[in-house]
């Protein structure tokens, strides 16, 4: 028999189509619409005026010879900076440093972060202190932490050091943040220890939402506990690990002050990341169009690759 056509998905106000709205319904809605609109604005305007009109202004820069100190007026020459840097490889090599420390610093914090958010997820004594404890690194200022660290790389009087002398892993002293060989891993560290409690919280808030019930289950059901992890847990937790990873990536790569104190970019360029680069040459050398370029492309490279990856992960997780 030929089937015919559902009666609610014909009459109007059915569950299948939602009923017409009334020309005043509609006056209603628009009246809300613009209510909220007018709530939103105190906050968007800081926005706007803080954050997004600066940087629309840093990428028309771009397309300028915008320099500190000249006298004529700025001209604009189109894509004359992004033909220069696609052949810049100092810049490339910086952007390269930048991927390397942005990938290896996001995948130890979340690594590092999962365990022990999974360890304070669990009732133990003073867990209180020990989530408390695990915040200060997150409390403590980028310049600060900078400052600290390099008294703990010191090669004379740091603490670290001393340590490895003592259990004879080294027997002469490491000057690791001017070493071409330790530099970057020993900045990379440092970045992950300061970023580490943000990605706790973020990922001990997600194991707090996971229901208790389905836990209870699967223990019920014989699963251990690494069973019970990727069944329940991990499905749970996806949402929150996509959010966090994609932002520590973003804030990762955009790094500055943390590698700035610590090595300035040293030794060699072994540490400059593409932050630093750009800064240098806009603050240091005066090429503000020309860092500006610099700016749009990490823009742009970064974009793309969040973009990927977020496809991907959504793929997988709609499977």
């Amino acid at each position: 028999m030929r089937r015919t056509a559902s009666r609610d998905s014909a009459v109007p106000g059915s569950r299948g189509t939602p009923p017409p709205r009334t020309p005043g319904q509609r006056r209603a809605a628009l009246g809300l619409d613009r209510d909220a609109w007018f709530l939103l604005l105190p906050a968007l305007l800081p926005i706007l005026l803080l954050s997004v009109g600066p940087l629309l202004y840093g990428l028309s820069l771009a397309f300028t010879d915008a320099q500190a100190g000249r006298t004529s007026p700025t001209r604009f020459i189109g894509l004359d900076n992004l033909l220069d840097l696609r052949h810049d490889s100092l810049f490339w090599e910086s952007f390269r440093i930048g991927l390397i420390w942005a990938v290896c610093v996001t995948v130890l914090q979340f690594v590092l972060a999962l365990g022990l958010a999974l360890l304070l997820d669990q009732n133990l004594r003073f867990r209180w202190l020990a989530r408390t404890l695990a915040l200060v690194p997150w409390a403590m200022p980028e310049v600060v932490v900078g400052i600290m660290w390099r008294l703990v790389y010191h090669a004379d009087a740091g603490v670290l050091n001393k340590a490895l002398t003592q259990l004879g892993v080294v027997h002469e002293n490491v000057d690791w943040l001017s070493d071409l060989s330790y530099a970057l891993p020993a900045v990379i560290v440092v970045g992950v220890w300061a970023g580490m409690p943000q990605t706790t919280v973020v990922l001990l808030a997600g194991l707090q939402n996971v229901p208790l019930e389905l836990r209870e289950a699967a223990q019920l059901d014989g699963a251990g506990r690494w069973r019970r992890f990727t069944t329940v847990t991990w499905p749970a937790l996806k949402p929150v690990v996509l959010s966090i990873t994609a932002l520590n990536f973003i804030w990762n790569f955009n790094s500055f002050g943390l590698v700035y104190v610590l090595t300035q970019g040293g030794p060699g360029g072994k540490t400059r990341l593409p932050m630093l680069f750009a800064y240098e040459e806009a603050f240091k050398y005066g090429q503000f169009g020309y860092a500006a370029a610099m700016g749009l492309v990490m823009i742009a490279v970064i974009a793309v690759l969040l973009t990927l990856f977020l496809r991907r992960r959504l793929k997988e997780d709609t499977a």
